[in-house]
């Protein structure tokens, strides 16, 4: 069988990231399974639009025609993409050399409709004594507890994710709303809320991970501090309530339960067993494991309440 052709999608916002977005496009350019072509959407940004078109004359380079944000640039890179399969990577991450190849060998069952893989953090000033891996989501990082390799999952994450074209065609594209955009805090979760509607819509479907395919996600100092590490469970509590009014709680939380139920209270003994130990970072992390999902829980709260005082935007459908 002949392999997939792969279309590769990478969102630019800023400029601030030109080093990093470079590195992203250049760890696409040098894969061991060539891709079909590199995409480069930039976020309503035309200096960085005009700069990194004249920078990688080799890729796609286009505008977000959508909402300002992650969804609308992710639906316009969709639109674009003439891939059999179309692969997310994010302007801060860069893939090792197989991360297409090992991918794409997932795909060899029909059922697959969606790939995605390990993604490991890269701290600019080491990991903090005090971050718990329970909570890597919050550096958009795969976290301690997460599904088996080649397992099926509710959803991927989507610094390193794929899936085949046909899907967008079949369910729609990411829904404006969820994803990061202008506001402040920092919102997730429109690729949790797109997994989960193509597990409604495609039932007979899956999707998988393949801790093969790496890509490593840089995670600058600022984003090493507590103050980042609150802000961020809170709003993921926010995303969350988004989510769960957009597909129904019971499939809005289904992976949250089980993380609730089962991970965090082992991270939180394991942290307390480090400390009976001798090791004083196990406390640390138990603490942060504990506020972390207290900041999360107060999000949600809040979303709830909120989401019945405003609609919600459109799929991009």
């Amino acid at each position: 069988m002949n392999a997939l052709s792969v279309s590769v999608v990478i969102c630019a916002h800023t400029d601030k990231r030109w080093d990093d977005t470079l590195a992203a496009a250049g760890s696409v350019l040098t894969q061991s399974h060539t891709a079909k072509e590199l995409i480069v959407v930039v976020d309503h940004n035309p200096h960085l639009y005009q700069r990194l078109k004249s920078a990688l004359p080799d890729a796609t380079v286009a505008e977000n025609c959508e909402a300002r944000g992650l969804s609308g640039a992710r639906n316009t890179g969709v639109a674009l993409a003439a891939g059999e399969i179309v692969a997310f990577l994010d302007d801060d991450a860069t893939a090792e050399a197989d991360w297409l190849q090992f991918l794409i060998d997932a795909y060899s069952d029909s059922a697959v409709v969606g790939v995605g893989g390990l993604t490991l953090p890269q701290w600019d000033g080491g990991r903090p004594f005090w971050f718990p891996g329970e909570f890597d989501w919050v550096v958009g990082c795969s976290y301690l507890g997460m599904s088996a390799h080649r397992t099926p999952v509710r959803n991927l994450l989507g610094a390193n994710a794929s899936f085949r074209r046909e899907v967008f065609a079949r369910v729609g594209g990411f829904t404006s709303g969820l994803g990061r955009s202008a506001a402040k805090l920092p919102l997730g979760c429109e690729e949790t809320e797109f997994c989960i509607r193509i597990g409604q819509w495609l039932p007979d479907k899956v999707l998988v991970t393949d801790n093969r395919a790496v890509v490593r996600h840089r995670v600058p100092e600022v984003r090493s501090c507590f103050s980042y590490y609150r802000a961020r469970c809170y709003a993921e509590g926010l995303s969350k309530a988004m989510v769960s009014r957009s597909v129904g709680t019971h499939d809005g939380l289904s992976t949250e339960r089980r993380y609730v139920i089962r991970t965090l209270p082992l991270g939180v003994a394991r942290g307390l067993f480090d400390t009976l130990r001798g090791h004083g970072t196990g406390l640390s992390r138990a603490g942060a494991i504990v506020a972390g999902f207290a900041y999360a829980a107060a999000g949600y709260a809040v979303g709830a309440i909120r989401n019945h005082e405003r609609p919600m935007s459109g799929s991009g459908q």
